[in-house]
């Protein structure tokens, strides 16, 4: 098997175990809450969430950034650096978009390579090189090529599951009023947030790091991507984007300035990390 194809097969496993976790914890939850009926109300409703993450995880994306869809006439050497690292990548050509801002960055979205898109803000494309840019779209399409946006998609539904059903269950599955139940549910409550919160971080972390090593695999020059992520970092900084927060995963860097205890809670590694782990790849390639 070829490492694109373990690399498929393990995305697609992967997210067939995130749909099937987020439909027995609806289930679970709705057993406490109301029994067997309101089980099988929530597993129509964690059907309907899979679906929609699916097949509609993309448009929100593209809508929160505000990306706009553009022709191989308005940046013909864009889409020839795309087309040539998915040439190297074994992947379809994605639909290209612009964001109409100024702050260096850019993400990938879509359910599978087939539906894939790629969005660049019109800063990135002003700061850096074209190796720099090429490292950063190796990146992305790693993101394609693994379906790490689905799994996030998935993932925060799943952190949103759990944080809702967790107050349904501590004010209607205690009917019994023993102080042991309103102990567990007050413990549900306090814990199951922020279980759900340190899920979703591991996941987004790793699967940045992750796409770190696939991209620089795919442009063949670490050193590339790993100067993108700090010139990428000093202009997220200097010049922070007003965007959907629930966007943020989606990016390369972080839009927003996240410094100390606020960083703890970034979706993204930190950026020293993430450089040091791509120098180390240099002298293997």
């Amino acid at each position: 098997m070829t490492t694109t194809k373990q690399s498929t097969f393990s995305a697609t496993l992967r997210t067939t175990i995130l749909l099937a976790s987020l439909t027995g914890l609806l289930v679970v939850i709705g057993a406490l809450i109301g029994g067997p009926s309101t089980a099988a109300v929530f597993l129509v409703i964690a059907l309907l969430i899979n679906l929609g993450s699916y097949f509609w995880s993309d448009k929100l994306a593209l809508s929160m950034a505000k990306a706009q869809p553009i022709e191989e006439s308005d940046n013909p050497r864009l889409f020839e650096i795309v087309r040539e690292l998915t040439t190297r990548a074994g992947l379809p050509m994605p639909r290209l978009y612009m964001i109409p801002n100024d702050q260096p960055n850019a993400f990938a979205t879509g359910r599978n390579p087939k539906h894939s898109a790629v969005a660049v803000t019109r800063g990135i494309t002003k700061l850096l090189s074209e190796d720099e840019l090429r490292g950063v779209l190796a990146h992305e399409l790693t993101h394609i090529r693994n379906r790490d946006i689905l799994i996030q998609s998935v993932a925060s539904a799943i952190g949103a599951a759990i944080t809702y059903l967790a107050y349904m269950l501590m004010w209607f599955g205690n009917d019994d009023n023993s102080p042991l139940g309103a102990i567990a549910a007050i413990s549900l409550v306090l814990l199951a947030p922020i279980s759900a919160t340190i899920i979703q971080l591991a996941i987004s972390r790793q699967r940045e790091y992750a796409a770190d090593a696939g991209g620089a695999e795919i442009c063949g020059n670490p050193e590339s991507l790993a100067s993108a992520l700090l010139r990428l970092e000093q202009g997220a900084q200097a010049m922070p984007m007003q965007v959907n927060q629930a966007a943020e995963p989606l990016f390369i860097v972080r839009p927003f300035k996240g410094k100390g205890i606020a960083g703890l809670f970034s979706t993204h590694p930190p950026i020293d990390e993430r450089v040091k782990r791509l120098r180390q790849m240099r002298p293997s390639l």
